[in-house]
């Protein structure tokens, strides 16, 4: 029922038949199946996307595997097991690996981790790029005290080094900005303003070579936030594939903006 009325949606958006759509539709259908995000209350951006992601991968899996049983060849063609495949997972999801090396004996096992939204922290109050906050997350961790891993080598408990590499790019790899953030008791909102590229994002110095050819990366879509931690407004930026050109949508307006209008410090989850 989601997937239809997902499907509904995209139609009335291509057709070109009105000037603007509202998703109403979609929303009380999911809304059903997630009471949460059917109250009138803020909720968040990054919560949504994943939540309907899951919901859209859930249900098209099914219409995947019930195309293999009736023999359509497109549906056998994928990697992996097809009824864990979905156009979902083709489009968003990669693969971390992160190298775990114990500090005692300095083995190094792998744990892969698939992925469809990468949380990056933001590592300056002011203003920093989106390769700041890259660095941050791929950066060599360290894990003590309650956080030791079990080797297997030792057969005991170690501190160990942990670094993650990108070991499955994703063709669409989504960003989202970790703007809020508990202090002690309390959340709060940061504003760092954030420097984004437009085109040729690389990411091939967080990517294993040996998996990942082709890793830059061109934006296609930001979802702004406006606003504090309990009273917010979310606008998004989106490229149109064909023309190129950027729209601002903000609620019913849509308007045509310009390339330098796409970089804001209200970016809240980018998409490459």
């Amino acid at each position: 029922e989601s997937a239809t009325a997902f499907g509904c949606l995209m139609s009335d958006m291509w057709l070109g038949k009105f000037d603007c759509v509202s998703p109403e539709v979609f929303h009380s259908v999911l809304g059903k199946r997630y009471p949460t995000f059917s109250k009138r209350t803020q909720q968040d951006a990054q919560e949504f996307l994943i939540t309907v992601l899951n919901e859209l991968h859930e249900a098209l899996k099914k219409v995947r595997a019930q195309l293999q049983c009736f023999g359509d060849p497109d549906a056998k063609a994928s990697t992996g097991s097809v009824s864990e495949t979905s156009i979902i997972t083709q489009l968003f999801e990669g693969q971390l690996t992160h190298d775990i090396t114990c500090l005692e004996c300095k083995t190094t096992t792998d744990r892969p981790e698939s992925f469809t939204v990468l949380s990056l922290p933001i590592p300056s109050k002011s203003a920093c790029s989106l390769q700041d906050c890259l660095k941050c997350f791929f950066q060599q961790d360290t894990l003590t005290w309650n956080n030791q891993i079990y080797c297997s080598w030792c057969g005991t408990k170690q501190d160990a080094a942990v670094k993650a590499t990108i070991t499955k790019a994703p063709q669409i790899i989504i960003f989202h900005l970790k703007r809020f953030e508990w202090q002690g008791r309390h959340k709060r909102k940061l504003s760092t303003d954030i420097c984004y590229p437009l085109s040729d994002l690389d990411l091939s110095p967080y990517s294993s070579p040996l998996f990942c050819k082709q890793a830059e990366y061109s934006l296609c879509a930001v979802v702004n936030h406006t606003g504090f931690l309990d009273d917010g407004h979310y606008t998004a930026f989106c490229k149109h594939s064909v023309t190129k050109n950027w729209y601002s949508f903000d609620d019913a307006q849509i308007t045509e903006i310009p390339n330098s209008s796409v970089q804001t410090d209200t970016a809240y989850l980018l998409f490459y």
